[in-house]
């Protein structure tokens, strides 16, 4: 697997910080509408959001819900808090946080969603161990990644995988090895995106 660090995240994310709306909004905006769509039907009271970016999800999470949202990039960040503001009455709070070590305490949260960072973090294990953690037993995890395998984007996969570092994410990224390792219940697995090139994957945090 190509070898990300936490530099490499936070200073290409520093540069996609004020492009990335423009780059990745519309085209993988059917999956952030599958996420949270997700999220409303589980009813939590609580959501952690791991890499909430820009905040481009947030306005569509359940308006009584308690909303946390962590990201590595100030850059990012501030983005999104301009966003929230523009949610009156909301209840959500926007923090700099490595979400491979996260300072909140075990069974936090009803919900975690992750969109787009399982192949972006540096040892997605030890996100893994977090979310798990920080997720109250019974509870929802939502992960929405790419996974390689597909047949359309293979040579795409192909191409820019020695360019993991520079390009923030992981293009070669295997679904079994990523998520069936793990003792927790997937509940579904749906395509979302241009040709399936994203899976929203629904877990049982047991």
């Amino acid at each position: 697997m190509a070898q990300i660090s936490v530099d490499n995240v936070v200073n290409t994310y520093r540069f996609y910080a004020p492009l990335y709306d423009s780059l990745f909004g519309a085209a993988f905006e059917p999956g952030r509408q599958a996420l949270t769509d997700a999220v409303n039907a589980a009813h939590p009271s609580s959501i952690l959001e791991v890499g909430v970016g820009t905040g481009l999800t947030l306005a569509r999470y359940p308006a009584t819900a308690s909303v946390v949202g962590i990201d590595l990039s100030n850059e990012m960040l501030e983005i999104a808090r301009g966003r929230a503001k523009e949610l009156h009455g909301r209840h959500i709070e926007l923090m700099a946080m490595n979400a491979e070590m996260m300072d909140f305490p075990d069974g936090s949260f009803d919900c975690v969603a992750m969109p787009y960072v399982l192949s972006v973090t540096p040892h997605p294990e030890k996100l893994v161990a977090e979310i798990r953690r920080v997720c109250r037993k019974g509870g929802t995890i939502l992960i929405l990644n790419h996974f390689s395998g597909s047949r359309f984007w293979w040579a795409m996969e192909r191409a820019v995988h020695k360019l993991a570092a520079r390009i923030g994410f992981r293009s070669t990224f295997c679904y079994d090895e990523q998520i069936l390792k793990y003792d927790w219940h997937v509940e579904s697995v749906k395509k979302v995106n241009l040709f399936g090139l994203s899976r929203l994957v629904t877990i049982r945090n047991t």
